[in-house]
């Protein structure tokens, strides 16, 4: 793999830059790259095969959400070296890092057939919280639980041209769907929407603590959070609802970072085209995350909204992991000839950079990027 130009000898990050093309204040030369998450095992990778770091243990951020779990500081700190070094040298202007309260859930857990190792995700069918009692006897996190040390220590480790791109780990949507389960929010929507007004707000009360003490952190770029609200053909639950009970919450986030004269990102998986409008005028986002060619291709996004927010990303996760190299690089390279030119563009993975992407495919969507 060393026809690639990453990873990078001496890499120039330039933040500044990256963010005042994003808001339209300058022209693109050359198109900057953005992505959301990268898997441990494309780090681990990368990292050993091609940089030549040792890996530090699989890190899990449910380790370190309590400080009462966070006793190896020197362990933590060596994971989150590699995961800067990661960032910097496969030519990013940031480093993305979301993390938060440790909210009680009911989980499943399957093996990973792209890793070996296990997934787990919220319970679908039954959710913590069904009735007025269950949200009375719920034990809500507090601030004081969530240990901000990762954040702290990115803050104070990052290269020079980098900042750092910040989030909770899930949007008041998210937990709120995790919390209820989507089948029982969905009952709930309709047999008793107060106590859905009611989680939702507490979880959007919890949120603006969390912000309100992340954002007084320095090397702030922008606010980045994943709220996933679509599905292929629509959203999760009806536009109205989500103006109703969700879209509120990120308008005070969205205010919260323009505060302190930050962007306001928002990544989000599915068909969310009837609250885009909503995003853009009232939430007031910055620029949009997360795109599949089959719902609707970022270029095509880019043409419709380019002129009013970001288009980030775009790389369809479906082409990037079943094409060959060749066909990706024609891929990407169509892609920034399409959106780099009217401006408010970066070139990334539709999604995240995840463990079933071949490497070199990954790779070679860089190398046409940085090139």
């Amino acid at each position: 793999m060393s026809k690639f130009c990453v990873p990078l000898d001496k890499p120039k990050p330039d933040n500044d830059r990256f963010i005042n093309v994003l808001l339209g204040k300058e022209t693109i030369d050359k198109p900057r790259i953005v992505d959301y998450l990268p898997d441990d095992a494309v780090m681990r990778a990368i990292l050993e095969e091609l940089i030549g770091r040792k890996w530090i243990y699989p890190y899990r951020v449910e380790a370190v959400i309590k400080k009462a779990a966070t006793d190896d500081r020197q362990a933590i700190a060596a994971y989150w070296d590699n995961y800067i070094e990661f960032w910097y040298r496969l030519g990013y202007d940031y480093v993305r890092l979301e993390m938060g309260y440790d909210f009680a859930l009911e989980r499943r857990v399957a093996k990973d057939t792209a890793s070996g190792g296990n997934r787990a995700w919220a319970e679908e069918t039954k959710g913590m919280i069904e009735t007025w009692e269950d949200f009375e006897k719920y034990p809500w996190p507090k601030l004081e639980e969530v240990d901000f040390f990762p954040f702290e220590y990115v803050s104070n480790h990052l290269p020079d041209g980098m900042k750092m791109i910040v989030s909770h780990a899930g949007g008041p949507f998210e937990w709120l769907t995790w919390i209820l389960s989507l089948q029982g929010l969905s009952i709930l929507l309709y047999d008793d929407p107060k106590l859905v007004e009611a989680v939702a707000n507490r979880i959007g009360e919890l949120l603006v603590r969390f912000y309100g003490h992340l954002l007084d952190m320095p090397n702030i770029c922008a606010v980045f959070p994943g709220e996933d609200m679509g599905f292929k053909t629509s959203t999760m639950i009806s536009p109205q609802h989500l103006r109703q009970y969700i879209l509120p919450w990120h308008k005070t986030f969205a205010q919260m970072a323009h505060a302190k004269d930050l962007p306001y990102f928002l990544h989000s998986c599915g068909n969310i085209e009837k609250i885009m409008d909503s995003l853009i005028e009232d939430v007031k986002i910055d620029g949009k995350h997360s795109f599949e060619d089959v719902i609707m291709p970022a270029a095509v996004f880019h043409r419709k909204y380019g002129d009013r927010i970001a288009t980030l990303g775009g790389v369809d996760m479906d082409y990037i992991s079943r094409h060959t190299p060749d066909e990706v690089r024609r891929y990407v390279r169509n892609l920034i000839d399409d959106c780099a030119p009217r401006g408010r563009f970066a070139v990334g993975t539709g999604n995240s950079v995840a463990n079933y992407i071949p490497l070199e495919n990954y790779l070679t969507m860089l190398d046409e990027a940085l090139k």
